[in-house]
């Protein structure tokens, strides 16, 4: 493995001699995170006492570090981090639509938002969003109810079930708080935008018998337009960045029967007959109608609550309810991108004499859309828990999450509609028409009447329901000479549910957006699972402690049959300054309720037949002897350049596999007290991994292959007609066929110190991405991610930290934190090109609080202090950068007040 020294020597030493981390690594015994959570249940491990040092490389997001952060989402906090890469989705994201618009999320190692687990108290979260979506919305939880974010980044699906292939992300809330706490929080750019507010109330009492804590809280942030970052979208032209636009003009581009592109009008109040041949000149700049960052409004309600029903047995409930709205805003429509508009020659509204296609027609008349979401998520946790013995625990608990949403758009073209305005034959130009005549040749010829007849507003509706029963018990099984075994088992019962309904004319395809088919899946899983934590050595020469930690997880799927999955794992401590770690684990990933069940369409494809002319290929080809072997007829010729294919979700699909081996190091020196080192070697391999794979690839690997031996030969995949030959069937829906390899190594620092009167803290998280391979398919070429920009899954730039300084005397405190982001080359463009590649860049943010008094604390900060701009890169339109993660918004301060009572 590559790993050049200088890279992380000045990482380390530039980020030291500034401050850093929102991350508080709890990877030491004798951090105090760390034993602060010895005498509870720790993220990766059901054990109790279990040490979070132990069970592998887990980073504490503390509530210090929360309250110093400033920041409304939880998202903040998470994308901040190394181990955070590749695509999920924010607020500055105009366009996230793979998991609903107006969701957030976390994606660790940058595998994919659906490989890493989410929990709350350590328990499953509902998926989130506008209906079918496939993980959880981080929108969902306030931040105000947040004691810690514990983020397990290792293979955990032994310990919690499927999905927990990068890591697990278990947020903490607030228990026993007696008391009220009033937060009040503002915050805008420096350019005056960007407003950010949130206020939040968290009331509790703590009795002999139990206690009980409720919070309310209320977050808004106003919407940033693009074009005050970027003013236009950017390419290179001649050598030099020049505003490129879109080809979808406002005057309408057509092509003529001889061949020729011309563009309409686009003078305001211009001739509307005036075109001209098609150029550059005439595209669409569309960043004044887009949002650099989107608005959103959330209002949670929640209430945790545990009760003594007697010495031994002990009731707990978690009640939680987060509204959502949030809209974006979007360029006006087009027309001609999902229906060819063809206008005679003779037609009234042609000035051009020649048979015409309108290829593009923006309907700049009609004014911008707008996406909007309303969804509303319920979490309703309620169980008992006790003990017997002297160290047995035990659980059971019913949660039920349900997730309901309505989004749309407005300003949507019914084609149907647009097609009728065109027909002479049934509209008119009389005032008043039913179903007006419309020119859609020249910017400005749409009249009122044939806007308001075509456009309407979509509306959709959707949801997500997860229902669960869990059952636990832990406790010590016996003594052995070196401790006493540990031990916990449990169940799981549970179903996962999502639908969908698009707008009846979305589904009909008349709608002017992509057409979607409705979706409704569900699937059941029952588990059970044991683990052990057995100690081997106790106070031996270079071993003071050896544990071997052990678990196994049998899972029971409705739809895909049984999968065991285990964790194995040795806890060394070598002396009381050297801590080593291993483990070695099988993950899975099951299909979510899009791929197995997303609408499923057929088409006509473009696609290419390999078996085409076969029989004048050479007899010892590959391509001669499968489709012969095939039975294809001699002579056989493709008709056409389409295939009817099947797209859309597949119900065949199987659960991805990995397996994770990680090994790490702690030193905690005995010459720097409060000084500790960690260093996590990570290795992640997934194979059956879900990849849609185009019809003419499968064709191709298969008649390709020695013998038809190719798995894209089965019958799952395409079919002929015994006869013809002819294609029959064939499939374009994702299967289990790519494979993945993502290694690298985390590094931390964490220093507690006093000098000078001050109290201090410095902390560093480091990562290094040494590789990330992907194979879509057996047979395909394998694309190396690591280190480059991507246009569909983010940036994996091979170094990535974040890091604090934290001072305190009296009653003041303040910390400098700094996030780095290494270079990284655009896989897409060519070397050399303007926007090849993005340089490494740090950013800076200053917090400081003072305590007016025990009850009364004002804090401020300032978010990217020194202004630090988002690079161009080649393959983002939106903003001309990638807004997953380089920030877009600039320079920005915060003011937050915290009164307690």
């Amino acid at each position: 493995m590559s790993f050049p020294r200088h890279h992380l020597a000045l990482a380390i030493s530039a980020l030291l001699a500034a401050g850093p981390a929102a991350a508080q690594s709890a990877s030491s015994d004798d951090t105090s995170a760390a034993t602060t959570l010895d005498a509870v249940t720790v993220t990766g491990s059901h054990i109790k006492g279990a040490q979070l040092s132990g069970v592998g490389p887990v980073s504490v997001v503390d509530a210090d570090t929360i309250a110093r952060s400033g920041a409304t989402s939880v998202e903040t906090l998470l994308q901040r981090l190394p181990a955070s890469a590749g695509f999920a989705g924010n607020q500055t994201n105009a366009y996230w639509t793979g998991n609903g618009y107006g969701t957030t999320q976390v994606n660790l190692r940058g595998i994919g938002i659906n490989r890493t687990l989410v929990l709350l108290n350590g328990r499953r979260i509902v998926n989130g969003g506008t209906g079918a979506n496939s993980s959880v919305d981080l929108n969902v939880i306030p931040v105000a109810i947040i004691e810690r974010i514990e983020v397990l980044k290792d293979g955990a699906s032994a310990i919690y079930g499927a999905d927990a292939v990068a890591g697990v992300v278990n947020i903490i809330t607030r228990r026993g708080f007696d008391g009220a706490e009033l937060g009040l929080r503002y915050g805008e750019t420096f350019e005056g935008d960007g407003a950010d507010s949130a206020a939040s109330l968290v009331w509790g009492t703590t009795g002999e018998r139990g206690s009980l804590t409720a919070s309310l809280s209320h977050s808004e942030s106003k919407a940033v337009n693009m074009a005050s970052r970027a003013p236009c979208g950017l390419g290179e032209v001649n050598g030099a960045l020049q505003c490129v636009g879109s080809s979808a003009t406002i005057g309408g581009r057509a092509l003529l029967a001889d061949g020729s592109m011309v563009n309409f009008n686009q003078v305001p109040g211009g001739d509307g007959d005036a075109y001209a041949p098609y150029s550059s000149i005439h595209n669409y700049n569309g960043n004044p109608m887009l949002n650099a960052v989107n608005p959103i409004k959330r209002t949670s309600f929640s209430v945790f609550g545990d009760l003594a029903l007697g010495d031994d047995v002990g009731l707990f409930t978690e009640l939680m309810f987060t509204n959502r709205r949030s809209n974006q805003l979007a360029t006006p429509g087009s027309v001609g991108q999902y229906r060819p508009i063809h206008i005679a020659a003779d037609h009234p509204t042609n000035p051009t004499g020649q048979d015409l296609t309108l290829v593009r027609r923006r309907l700049e008349e009609a004014g911008a859309r707008e996406f909007y979401q309303d969804t509303d998520t319920w979490r309703v946790v309620a169980g008992l828990d006790g003990r017997f013995g002297e160290t047995w625990h035990w659980s059971a608990a019913i949660n039920y999450g349900r997730n309901t949403g309505t989004d749309g758009s407005t300003n949507v073209a019914n084609l149907d509609r647009v097609a009728q305005t065109l027909d002479t034959g049934v509209c008119s130009n009389a005032p008043g028409a039913a179903i007006p005549c419309g020119d859609y040749l020249g910017y400005g010829d749409l009249t009122p009447a044939v806007l308001d007849y075509i456009m309407f507003t979509t509306r959709d509706t959707g949801g997500n329901s997860q229902r669960s029963f869990t059952a636990n018990l832990d406790g010590q099984l016996f003594e052995l000479p070196a401790g006493w075994v540990g031990f916990a088992t449990g169940i799981e019962l549970r179903t996962d549910r999502g639908w969908r309904d698009p707008d009846i004319l979305t589904q009909q395809g008349i709608a002017n957006s992509n057409a979607a088919q409705r979706i409704d899946g569900e699937y059941d899983v029952r588990e059970v699972f044991a683990e052990v934590s057995v100690p081997l050595l106790e106070g031996r020469a270079l071993a003071d402690t050896l544990t071997f930690n052990g678990a196994v997880r049998y899972s029971d799927y409705d739809l895909f049959g049984g999968d065991t999955n285990y964790k194995l794992g040795l806890d060394w401590q070598a002396t009381s300054a050297f801590k080593m770690r291993a483990t070695y684990a099988t993950a899975f990933r099951i299909p979510n309720i899009p791929e197995l069940f997303g609408g499923v369409s057929e088409g006509n494809l473009t696609t290419t037949d390999p078996c085409s002319g076969w029989s004048a290929q050479p007899t010892t080809s590959n391509i001669y002897r499968n489709c012969q072997a095939d039975g294809v007829p001699a002579g056989y010729t493709q008709l056409g350049n389409t295939v009817l294919t099947r797209t859309g979700g597949n119900i065949e699909l199987q659960p991805e596999d990995a397996k994770t081996f990680t090994v790490g190091a702690v030193w905690t020196p005995a010459f720097a007290p409060g000084l500790t080192f960690t260093a996590d070697w990570f290795d992640i391999r997934i194979e059956n991994a879900i990849q849609s794979v185009a019809g003419s690839t499968k064709l191709s690997l298969c008649y390709n292959s020695d013998g038809l031996s190719h798995p894209f030969c089965s019958a799952s995949n395409f079919t002929r007609n015994p006869v013809t030959g002819e294609l029959d069937f064939l499939s374009s829906q994702p299967v289990n066929a790519a494979s993945e390899r993502i290694s690298g190594i985390d590094l931390g620092l964490l220093y507690e110190f006093a000098a000078g009167g001050l109290d201090a803290t410095v902390n560093l998280d480091v990562s290094y991405l040494d590789r990330y391979d992907l194979t879509p398919f057996p047979g395909g070429s394998t694309i190396e991610y690591a280190g480059k920009i991507t246009g569909g899954r983010g940036s994996f730039a091979k170094w990535r930290s974040f890091g604090s300084l934290v001072l305190a005397q009296g009653p003041w405190s303040g910390s400098w934190s700094v996030q780095y982001i290494g270079r990284a080359d655009d896989i897409n463009a060519a070397p050399g090109d303007i926007g090849d590649h993005a340089g490494s860049l740090t950013y800076h943010n200053l917090q400081l609080q003072y305590a007016v008094s025990r009850a009364f604390d004002l804090a401020l900060g300032v978010d990217n202090l020194f202004d630090k701009q988002a690079p161009f890169i080649q393959s983002y339109t939106d903003a001309n950068t990638d807004t997953m993660t380089y920030d877009l918004l600039g320079r920005r301060w915060n003011a937050k007040l915290t009164y307690r009572w």
